[in-house]
């Protein structure tokens, strides 16, 4: 069955603005102390769109994996480099480093939400890095012996492992609809047994100028690309996200499973 369109009202999980400085877990969601700020927004059908990852900050793409198994640790590095190889492709960068190993995230309804690292689906509006966060993971993962890069922006690629329609798909807000002033600077802590570690990112407070978009019906050949960090100032800087509940989602489909891998792309000069 077919979703494709726009939804005149979904519900958006904002911010609240508390004064007090946010912090959410990667696992153990009862320690956050985000304060949900229900709105509803229309959310973009944009396939068929013209967006590129400087202007509204993120674009689908066909992007076939030769992975079969993207579950498996063992496939990491192979995935890693087709991820290499497409962001070259799409930005004309330099270099590009992937920075960790793929995230497996799953709908509430699988049962599997919590049952491995990580794998909650985000649940309220937030970009990943802050643009403090930002410039020290450039400088810290850069290839370059000296350290030194004209340009560093970081972009996550975004796919669903699970047949169409989703129950839950991410949403994305154009970056062109983002002033910099909804962005609230937060502690994202990720919890293990190995001993918790963190670093600033940003949740996200209501603007009703926000432009929410999505992409229906997603398939396995198909990638999401946004950016969520970048040190030129005149390209779109990052692109606030959020899982949400399609209204119009027939209750027998599948439980969405999605897979997200970042990386670092930088210039020379």
């Amino acid at each position: 069955m077919a979703l494709r369109g726009d939804r005149d009202a979904v519900t958006i999980n904002y911010v609240a603005r508390t004064g007090v400085r946010p912090r959410y877990y990667a696992n153990d969601h009862s320690k956050d102390t985000v304060v949900i700020d229900e709105r509803p927004m229309p959310v973009h059908d944009c396939r068929g769109e013209a967006l590129d990852l400087d202007g509204a900050g993120f674009l689908l793409v066909r992007h076939e994996t030769a992975v079969a198994d993207l579950a498996d640790k063992a496939n990491a590095s192979a995935y890693a480099r087709e991820i290499e190889a497409l962001l070259l492709d799409l930005t004309g960068a330099d270099a590009v480093v992937v920075t960790g190993a793929p995230i497996l995230r799953f709908s509430e309804r699988s049962g599997k939400a919590g049952s491995s690292d990580n794998s909650h689906p985000a649940r309220f509006a937030h970009v990943d890095l802050s643009d403090e966060t930002g410039k020290g993971f450039s400088a810290q993962r850069c290839p370059e012996k000296d350290g030194r890069y004209a340009r560093a922006a970081h972009y996550n690629v975004w796919r669903v492992l699970s047949d169409a329609p989703q129950d839950v798909p991410l949403a994305l807000c154009d970056a062109r609809s983002v002033t910099g002033g909804e962005l609230i600077e937060a502690d994202a802590i990720f919890d293990s047994p190995a001993g918790d570690w963190s670093f600033e990112g940003y949740v996200v407070a209501h603007d009703p100028a926000h432009r929410w978009c999505w992409f229906p019906d997603m398939a396995r050949d198909e990638a999401i690309v946004f950016k969520t960090h970048d040190s030129r100032a005149d390209a779109a800087q990052c692109v606030p996200h959020v899982a949400f509940d399609d209204p119009d989602c027939p209750r027998e489909a599948p439980p969405r499973v999605s897979v997200e891998i970042r990386a670092i792309a930088y210039w020379w000069n």
